[in-house]
């Protein structure tokens, strides 16, 4: 080994002038892969011209100096790959007449090209510090001897590319892999080699001796003798080393088992208390199991109580919309009594100068038409009353899944929930259609369960329509429940959700309305009462139901 080292070191280096002639011949371009090539891989010439590039010369689809131009059949002028790009679409036109394009009449335009070739431009090392300005079509020749290219250092294993100028500086000061003599052995390694070849390689290289004495032998396969001679000078050192080192592990060994001991204590109790937990946990495993299915018998309870709850407070809110009607007409009768009464003291009077007999008589006609004309009038108030409601329906009822519900009022209307009179209103209907499912929105202005004196509460309600025979149940259409922001931000709060179709909720209603469901945490009322969600004391509620995939009745 230490003879092949001695034969490379005598052989002959290469000389500074030969590595820099083999870098630049390493770096002569070949006419279509080299990078040195001018020809960019796609569109047209991306050069730096020294005068402005006339519109003759540009590619009429990349809009670049022309590289490798054709001209097409009507007459315009495209680069060779974009002219393929081109061709290739399946109905190749031209992009600025729209007139066919077709592969056999596209022809290159040698006059053109030869006419780009020679326009001036700026060489591609302007940025490094050339200032050369040349003829396009000599730049590839110019980038070979140009001093401000980047080359690849010759020698073997160094990657870095310097400057054409700094090349020699390169070679001779700064690469890595310049030869240089070992202190030790005197054998030629590469800088980037060096420390290796001294750490591990190198046959004069001086290190400790093996058995720990202090004294320094040269490293390598010719100085065994010199070995053995320091074994024989030294064995009284080294026996006594032998025997402090021997002592030494005795010593550790002691404290090893005194440590092992120690540990197994420690095992033991750490096992006696994991046995402990073990059985602590198997306990409140058993805990948890019972907890757990009482949690889930009280989830039903829950769920139960709840269903009921809804019931009750539907029919307490209807039963008092009723009462509130009963009122209304109560009051109407009384008024017509009134009415009624003072027409008759009016007959009462002129009927005093007449005969008692006659008196009576028209009394009693007058009585009696009364009465028939009451009943008519009754008649009629009723068939009044339901026409408007209906009308009024008419005028705000939607078909097509959508709901904008206006609620005015709405500091009158929250203290009226506050204080328990009206704690939910109910929204005109609407459908997802003229045959389609009939709906209407909920919202406890209060709050209702989680939701109570914190949150405005919003519920969507499924309401038995006429055509619920011909529909699909349960439902399941995707619903969206809004508040809409009256501000110019137009920062709109929602929540969307998609049914449950194990729920009752959605269900064909066997009532006139299902149990409602939604959010009870729909809004925070800080929220709601700090922001443009509120304007002249009314605000807007939407709710969305999507149609997109609902089948035909």
């Amino acid at each position: 080994m230490a003879a092949a080292r001695n034969i490379e070191s005598l052989a002959p280096l290469l000389s500074l002038e030969s590595l820099v002639q083999q870098a630049n011949v390493n770096h002569v371009p070949d006419s279509r892969l080299s990078s040195l090539s001018i020809e960019p891989e796609d569109g047209g010439f991306k050069e730096r011209f020294v005068l402005t590039v006339e519109n003759k010369y540009k590619c009429e689809h990349c809009h670049l100096p022309l590289c490798n131009p054709k001209q097409t059949e009507c007459g315009h002028r495209f680069c060779g790959s974009c002219i393929q790009k081109i061709l290739g679409s399946p109905k190749p036109i031209c992009p600025l007449d729209n007139v066919a394009l077709y592969e056999n009449k596209v022809f290159k335009d040698i006059c053109c090209k030869k006419e780009v070739l020679a326009l001036q431009i700026y060489c591609r090392n302007e940025i490094n510090g050339c200032t050369k300005q040349l003829p396009l079509g000599k730049l590839e020749a110019h980038l070979l001897e140009c001093p401000y290219q980047e080359v690849r250092c010759a020698r073997r294993g160094c990657t870095e590319k310097v400057q054409r100028k700094d090349l020699a500086d390169h070679l001779n000061s700064s690469c890595t892999y310049r030869e240089q003599a070992c202190k030790y052995c005197k054998n030629k390694i590469t800088i980037a080699e060096l420390k290796k070849h001294e750490d591990f390689d190198c046959p004069a290289f001086p290190v400790l001796c093996p058995n720990k004495c202090n004294t320094f032998i040269l490293r390598g396969e010719g100085n065994n003798q010199e070995v053995k001679m320091h074994e024989v000078n030294a064995m009284a050192q080294h026996l006594t080393y032998v025997l402090m080192k021997n002592e030494h592990l005795e010593n550790m060994v002691f404290e090893l088992q005194n440590k092992l001991q120690e540990k197994c204590k420690t095992v033991d109790i750490m096992s006696a208390q994991i046995s402990h937990l073990e059985k602590e946990q198997s306990k409140f495993a058993q805990l948890a199991s019972k907890n757990e299915s009482r949690l889930g018998h009280m989830q039903k309870m829950l769920a139960s109580q709840t269903d009921k709850l809804m019931n009750i407070d539907q029919t307490s809110q209807q039963a008092y919309q009723r009462q509130e009607e009963m009122s209304r007409d109560a009051k109407t009768l009384r008024e017509s009594v009134d009415h009624l009464y003072s027409r008759i003291r009016q007959l009462e009077l002129p009927g005093r100068t007449v005969g008692p007999g006659t008196g009576a008589a028209n009394l009693t006609d007058l009585s009696n038409q009364l009465k028939r004309f009451d009943s008519l009038l009754s008649v009629h108030d009723v068939r009044l009353a339901d026409m408007d409601l209906r009308f009024q329906l008419l005028e705000t009822v939607s078909y097509n899944g959508k709901l904008i519900w206006k609620i005015r009022d709405y500091k009158r209307r929250k203290q009226e929930a506050v204080s328990g009179k009206t704690l939910s209103l109910y929204s005109q209907p609407f459908y997802t259609g003229y045959f389609g499912y009939k709906m209407c929105a909920r919202v406890y202005l209060n709050g209702d369960g989680m939701g109570k004196g914190t949150h405005l509460s919003l519920f969507f309600v499924v309401m038995r329509g006429e055509y619920d025979a011909l529909l699909p149940w349960p439902f399941k259409q995707k619903v969206t429940l809004m508040l809409l922001d009256q501000g110019p931000a137009n920062h709109h709060l929602n929540d969307a959700f998609k049914p449950d179709p194990n729920s009752s909720s959605f269900k064909q209603p066997v009532s006139e309305m299902n149990i409602a469901s939604g959010c009870p945490l729909f809004v925070a009322q800080p929220v709601l009462e700090s922001g443009t969600y509120i304007k002249d004391d009314t605000i807007f509620i939407k709710v969305v139901v999507d149609t997109s995939d609902m089948p035909d009745p």
